[in-house]
């Protein structure tokens, strides 16, 4: 079952993407020729999904997701990218969500864009040998991204001063009118 990174990496949820452990160990009965996709899809798609449309194809375009594509496919691998021997200073994780530059791009329709919204979304991976379905891991847990504040609701500090700030201004003019008025006295 795909899961999350640990809690540990910084920016492990943002506002449009999410970072999943690496599936290792997972697929390691597969040829070498399998692809190893990604599926990221709305939790009302989890059901009725379908492993039998080709990656990019029609009703999984990442351009067109969720308007009228409720599943899209993407990082695309082969099992050399996902070996079982773990070296504990590897980084083995996957950021979902990172490029920005295929987004809008309709000849990438399996494109790792910007997700567009807070979700939930599931995961899965699923190995395809040709366009034949032969490996496939569980779906994630829901996973709801960060929302932004609005910037109407953020506090916003009014003209008038704090009675703190007001307090330590009076006492400094009180002690430089005592400064000066020493200082006057001296000369």
């Amino acid at each position: 079952k795909p899961a999350l990174a640990d809690e540990t990496l910084g920016g492990r949820i943002t506002a449009s993407t999410f970072v999943l452990k690496q599936p290792r160990c997972v697929f390691d009965r597969l040829h070498e020729d399998a692809v190893i996709w990604l599926v990221v899809a709305l939790p009302e798609a989890v059901a009725n999904f379908s492993d039998n449309l080709e990656p990019g194809g029609p009703g999984r375009e990442f351009q067109k997701f969720p308007q009228s594509a409720l599943a899209y496919m993407t990082l695309n691998t082969t099992i050399l990218n996902y070996p079982c021997d773990t070296n504990s200073r590897d980084i083995t994780v996957l950021r979902v969500g990172s490029e920005t530059r295929c987004a809008k791009d309709t000849s990438r329709p399996t494109c790792n864009g910007p997700l567009p919204g807070p979700g939930p979304y599931q995961v899965k991976f699923l190995a395809l040998n040709g366009s034949e379905p032969v490996a496939q891991t569980e779906w994630s847990d829901p996973i709801t991204l960060r929302t932004a504040q609005p910037s109407t609701s953020i506090p916003l500090m009014d003209s008038g001063h704090s009675a703190g700030m007001i307090a330590l201004t009076a006492i400094l003019s009180i002690l430089f009118a005592i400064l000066l008025a020493g200082l006057v006295a001296m000369l």
